[in-house]
C-alpha cells in the first residue's frame, strides 16, 4: 500500500470508528463533552496504531497526542487530526465535521485524505478529485457557523461573495473540493493538523492553496500554529488576495 492509499484507508477506518462511537453516545444520551472526548481519544488511538504498524520510521504530529521534538529531523512526518469538527460530531445528525490524515516532507503535504465520515466519503491524493466545474452567479464563501474570522466580513463586502455557514476546517476545505463552495479563507486560531491534510487533497484537485497573504503553507515547524489560510478556485485567488491585501489593519 503506497502513502496516498494508506492515508486514505486510515481516514476511513477512523471515520467508520467514529461514527460508531457517535451511535453508541446518542444511544445512550451522554453529554457533549463526553461524546467529544470518546471521539477524538478513541480515533487518535486508531491512528496512531495504524501509523506504528504501517510506517514505523515515520515521526508523527497529532493533535491529541503530546509533541515529540523527533519530529523536526524527520525527513517524513504524518500529520494529524483524529476529529476536526468536535462541536458537530457531538450534535448528532450534523455531518460536517471530518478526519485528517497528511504525510508532509520538506513542509509540503504529499499525500493526504480528508474523511467525510457522515457523508461516507474520503477525499484523498491517492485519487485526486477533479477541478470542480466553474459556478455561475456571485463567488460563494465558507465560513464558520459559529467563529467567523474578522477577515470574512470585508471579504464578502469586497467580492460581493454569498455567505455559506459551515462547522469544521476539513469540512469547509472539501465543499471548495467538492464544487459547493468556491473561496475558504481563515484567519486565526488554527494549527498544522487543522489545515496540513485539507491542503493536501485541495492542492491535488488543482485548487490555489497558500496563507492570506499568498506565501506558502509551510509545515511540520517548531511550533505549530499556522493561523492563516486560503483555498480557492485558481481564477478566484488574484482576486481573493487582492481582497485580503485591502482589508483595513486590525
Amino acid at each position: 500500500m503506497n502513502d496516498h492509499e494508506l492515508a486514505a484507508a486510515i481516514a476511513r477506518q477512523a471515520g467508520e470508528l467514529l461514527i460508531g462511537v457517535r451511535s453508541a453516545a446518542e444511544a445512550e444520551g451522554v453529554d457533549d463533552k463526553t461524546t467529544r472526548t470518546r471521539g477524538d481519544l478513541t480515533s487518535n488511538e486508531l491512528i496512531l496504531a495504524e501509523l506504528a504498524r504501517q510506517r514505523p520510521d515515520d515521526a508523527v504530529l497529532s493533535e491529541e497526542s503530546k509533541d515529540d521534538p523527533i519530529r523536526l529531523g524527520a525527513e517524513r512526518v504524518w500529520i494529524v487530526d483524529p476529529l476536526d469538527g468536535t462541536r458537530e460530531f457531538a450534535e448528532f445528525g450534523r455531518t460536517d465535521w471530518a478526519v485528517h490524515v497528511a504525510l508532509v516532507s520538506a513542509g509540503t503535504p504529499i499525500a493526504a485524505a480528508v474523511a467525510l465520515p457522515a457523508l461516507g466519503e474520503v477525499l484523498s491524493t491517492a485519487s485526486p478529485p477533479a477541478p470542480p466545474p466553474a459556478h455561475a452567479g456571485a463567488p460563494r464563501l465558507v465560513v464558520s457557523r459559529t467563529r467567523p474570522p474578522k477577515i470574512t466580513a470585508h471579504l464578502a463586502e469586497v467580492l460581493t461573495a454569498e455567505l455559506v455557514p459551515m462547522g469544521s476546517a476539513g469540512a469547509k476545505a472539501m465543499a471548495v473540493v467538492r464544487g459547493e463552495v468556491d473561496v475558504y479563507a481563515h484567519g486565526g486560531g488554527q494549527y498544522e493538523w487543522d489545515s496540513a491534510a485539507p491542503v493536501g487533497v485541495a492542492a491535488a484537485a488543482g485548487l490555489h492553496v497558500s496563507r492570506l497573504d499568498g506565501s506558502p503553507l509551510v509545515y511540520n515547524q517548531p511550533d505549530p500554529y499556522l493561523p492563516d489560510l486560503l483555498i480557492c478556485r485558481s481564477e478566484l485567488a488574484a482576486a481573493v488576495l487582492a481582497a485580503v491585501a485591502s482589508a483595513p489593519p486590525e
